[in-house]
């Protein structure tokens, strides 16, 4: 599977792996990049507007953490370290469906970047 890396000045480089679970949404992605945006969050989730248009490929709402999502109502690229806004438990709830495409296996490590803080995306 290809990866790719997430930098920012607060986590420094964050490796990632596509999953198969959304391959369109995957390849449209990854082609985008290199792309970078400023960090919002919503919860234990940060999201940002990305270059990419998708749809809802095999969309769901519940995640696990160190999913890294597309939220096609918002062009956003999401990453999920923990409970969010919608959480009704201890696992991460997108706002809306999302297209998970990759994963990363620390993302307690994103709990260190600030509101604004820009990242940066590339293939590894």
């Amino acid at each position: 599977m290809p990866k790719f890396v997430i930098e920012s000045r607060s986590t420094g480089i964050v490796e990632a792996e596509t999953t198969v679970e959304n391959p369109v949404t995957a390849e449209k992605i990854i082609s985008a990049m290199p792309f970078s945006g400023k960090a919002s969050f919503w919860g234990d989730e940060i999201y940002f507007e990305i270059p990419v248009e998708a749809t809802i490929e095999n969309g769901r709402v519940y995640v696990e953490k160190g999913a890294i999502a597309y939220w096609p109502e918002g062009k956003c690229l999401c990453i999920f370290f923990g409970k969010t806004l919608s959480s009704t438990d201890d696992r991460p709830k997108a706002y809306s469906p999302v297209n998970v495409f990759a994963r990363v296996q620390n993302p307690e490590v994103f709990k260190k970047v600030k509101n604004g803080e820009e990242l940066v995306v590339r293939k590894l």
